[in-house]
């Protein structure tokens, strides 16, 4: 990072005074991931990637400053056997388990930088779906404000920056904190940040409520779900890695639940107070050759409210990556190896919960295309391969494995409550097999304003799921799942 060093501080012109209060408040919270985007040379139009403001900014130098533009998002879905849980219970006779759907979202945002160290910034965003087997649809949220925040401080001049209001929290690969950008609905935070940064990397914190879609209301936050943390990241010490260190709280009360509509969709249904602290360590592009790795590593310690007694969450994950890119080969082919795994509780009726926690990550790119499951009790090795046939088009391969971690915890989707129904539950007789996962993507980006997406993935069921759904006779036996979509997205 070449990033101005703390003794910098006399370079800061600006000297707000702020009351005791806000001063104390940032102190104790540390703020977020956005970096603020260099400032474009003397006499250059700053940089775009949308139409509007490319062609705004050619016609005068007085739009430099703003920032106008948006996305129009399309996507069809087809999940044969594979519709989202409760439904995916991949039985062969009984309900259907399919759901189809079209989704769309249109965001449009307006910026305005008048100084390099002061950006406002707003974004409005429709979500809607059409055809889905859920009611209500997680997809739909009909015109809301998405963003809506001000930005203070160029880590050029001073090594202070401050962002206020509602946003998005980006930290690592996405696994604890993400936007959940897959989803129509997305994720943001009310949340203030404060970043300090030097030569040697940066220090971010935040303390922040999370913003629920709830459609045909005006999105507000949940004041009973606080989220706070400190996230730090240097490339010195090894220089041809990226290490990042953090510490992750997130207090949810008993009344959060409900906080905004009966059964917030996809919140814990019971109060907990829990810490998540870990260590990311990501070699940089170029540095290693063809070779590439990352290792995480996480730990959780707190409270569960676990049928009206608190027990003590004591859990841990690990995320592991390797690859190797034939770079003078044709399509320029990269093999990798990977493994996620989320721990699990072996024993429900002790005063522990070793069932790892999702917190507020992406889910959909790491644990197989389909959104079956998540990392909690759960070991997922997996191969993947990558190729780039074509200057703009791009296709990944994945073959994923899921087993449980421990027999004597539940089957978990990718969010909520484990598998209790059609024969699930805890079975610590039955086989950890719960299957596998091949998923097939492809990307064509044919304008720097346009992409196009296309995938299919196919579930094959283990032993577990065999186990399980066959303990039900009414069920009628297991049966695969399969999953397709296409996906188009213009930025203007």
């Amino acid at each position: 990072m070449n990033l101005p060093s703390p003794s910098s501080n006399s370079r800061c012109r600006l000297k707000p005074t702020f009351p005791r209060a806000t001063v104390a408040l940032l102190a104790a919270s540390l703020a977020g991931p956005a970096a603020w985007a260099a400032e474009a040379p003397a006499g250059k139009t700053a940089p775009s990637t949308t139409l509007l403001n490319d062609w705004l900014r050619a016609q005068s130098p007085e739009f430099k400053a703003w920032d106008l533009g948006g996305q129009i998002r399309f996507r069809y879905e087809d999940k044969p056997n594979a519709g989202t849980f409760p439904n995916a219970d991949f039985i062969a006779a009984g309900p259907a388990n399919d759901d189809e759907f079209i989704l769309f979202r249109e965001r449009l945002h307006l910026g305005y930088q008048p100084e390099s160290w002061l950006k406002f910034y707003v974004e409005a965003q429709d979500a809607s779906g059409y055809w889905d087997e859920r009611t209500p649809s997680p997809n739909t949220d009909v015109f809301d404000l998405q963003q809506a925040y001000l930005q203070w401080g160029d880590g050029k001049k001073c090594p202070f920056s401050l962002k206020l209001g509602r946003q998005e929290l980006v930290y690592g690969d996405e696994r604890f904190v993400g936007r959940g950008d897959w989803s129509n609905t997305g994720r943001v935070f009310d949340a203030i940040k404060l970043r300090a940064e030097g030569s040697a990397g940066w220090v971010d914190g935040f303390t922040s409520h999370v913003v629920v879609p709830y459609d045909d209301h005006f999105n507000e936050s949940n004041d009973e779900d606080w989220f706070s943390g400190v996230y730090a990241a240097t490339r010195r010490g090894v220089p041809w890695q990226e290490t990042q260190v953090y510490c992750l709280v997130r207090n949810y009360s008993a009344a959060a639940a409900d906080a905004i509509a009966p059964g917030v969709p996809g919140s814990p249904k019971t109060a907990r107070d829990i810490v998540t602290f870990g260590t990311l360590w990501k070699s940089l592009p170029g540095k290693l050759g063809g070779w590439d790795y990352s290792l995480e590593v996480a730990g959780q310690l707190g409270t569960v409210n676990s049928g009206g007694v608190r027990r003590d969450q004591r859990s841990y994950a690990v995320f592991a990556s390797g690859g190797y890119t034939l770079t003078k080969a044709w399509a320029s082919p990269r093999l990798g190896i990977g493994y996620e795994h989320g721990s699990g509780d072996s024993n429900p009726n002790d005063g522990t919960v070793e069932t790892f926690e999702n917190v507020f990550g992406t889910q959909h790119r790491p644990y197989g295309q389909m959104d079956l499951f998540g990392a909690r009790n759960m070991h997922i090795p997996k191969l993947s391969l990558t190729a780039k046939p074509a200057k703009n088009f791009t296709v990944g391969v994945d073959y994923l494995w899921f087993i449980l971690a421990d027999p004597n915890d539940y089957l978990y989707p990718e969010s909520g409550s484990g598998r209790s129904g059609n024969g699930y539950g805890i079975h610590p007789g039955y086989d950890a097999y719960v299957g596998s996962e091949l998923d097939l993507v492809g990307t064509y980006t044919f304008k720097n304003w346009g992409v196009l997406q296309a995938g299919y993935g196919h579930f094959f069921v283990g032993e577990y799921v065999t186990q399980s759904v066959g303990s039900v006779p009414a069920n009628g036996g297991t049966t695969d799942a399969d999953w397709f979509f296409a996906q188009v997205t213009f930025n203007f």
